[in-house]
C-alpha cells in the first residue's frame, strides 16, 4: 500500500492515508492510456464539418454557353467543381468521430495513470479542500503552500461552488468532480490533488451528495 501525508490548505502535514491499492498500484501500460487517450480525444471533435457539391451551391442551372462554335471547352454549369464559385468533390461532410472504448479498458487507463501519478510522487491528498467564499487569492495561496507547481488537476468529492469558482480563474488549474475523473486530465497536469473524501469514490461514478441506492420494499403476502 501506497502511504501519503493528508495536508490542510495551510500546506500543514495532518496525517498520513493509504492510497486505493487498485487505483494506485497498477502496472502502467503506456499503450492502453494512448488508445484511450485517442479515443477521448476524438469523441471531443463535433465533426459539424460541411462543404457542398456541386448540387448544392447556388445557381448554375444555365450552361455557360452553347456546346459548339465557341472555340471554348463545353460546360454545362458554372458550379462544377473546376470553376471558381463552384462545388467541391469528395468534400467534408459531418462525420462522428467517436470511437468505442470499453469500460474496463477505461479502468485499465485510469489505473495506468492513476499509478504513474502516485509513483512521481505527483499526488496530493488535502483534507476539507472546500473555501467558504469564492476568492482567487484564496486558491492561489493553498497552492502555493502545497507546493503545487505547474498545471494541477483538482479533484473534488462533490460540486461545490465557491471552490469551482477560486479555481476557475487559474488558467493552469483544472476543477472536477471525482466522477468526472478520466485519464486524459490526469496525464494532462503535472500534479493531481485529491480530496481527502474523494479518494474512496474513485472509479465508483458516485460523488458525496449521490444518496445510496435504497433497497426496494417487500411486498407484504395477501392472504
Amino acid at each position: 500500500m501506497v502511504s501519503i501525508d493528508v495536508k490542510d490548505l495551510a500546506g500543514t502535514n495532518l496525517d498520513s492515508v493509504e492510497l486505493p491499492a487498485n487505483w494506485f498500484e497498477g502496472n502502467v501500460n503506456i499503450s492502453v492510456m494512448h488508445q484511450v487517450v485517442t479515443a477521448q480525444l476524438a469523441a471531443a471533435r463535433q465533426g459539424t464539418h460541411k462543404t457542398k457539391t456541386r448540387g448544392e451551391v447556388r445557381g448554375g442551372g444555365a450552361k455557360p454557353w452553347r456546346q459548339k462554335g465557341t472555340g471554348r471547352a463545353r460546360h454545362g454549369s458554372s458550379r462544377s467543381p473546376i470553376w471558381v464559385g463552384g462545388g467541391v468533390s469528395h468534400g467534408r461532410v459531418p462525420k462522428d468521430w467517436s470511437v468505442r472504448v470499453n469500460k474496463k479498458l477505461k479502468r485499465s487507463a485510469l489505473r495506468s495513470a492513476l499509478t504513474d501519478r502516485a509513483n512521481n510522487q505527483a499526488v496530493t491528498v488535502v483534507r476539507d479542500l472546500a473555501f467558504e467564499v469564492p476568492r482567487t487569492k484564496d486558491a492561489v495561496a493553498a497552492l502555493s503552500a502545497l507546493g503545487v507547481e505547474g498545471k494541477a488537476l483538482v479533484v473534488l468529492a462533490d460540486w461545490d461552488q465557491p471552490t469551482v469558482r477560486s479555481f476557475r480563474n487559474l488558467p493552469r488549474v483544472h476543477t472536477l468532480v471525482v466522477d468526472q475523473l478520466n485519464t486524459y486530465d490526469v496525464l494532462d497536469s503535472d500534479v493531481v490533488i485529491i480530496d481527502e473524501a474523494a479518494l474512496e469514490l474513485i472509479g465508483t461514478g458516485r460523488r458525496t451528495s449521490t444518496p445510496e441506492p435504497q433497497p426496494e420494499p417487500q411486498k407484504e403476502e395477501v392472504a
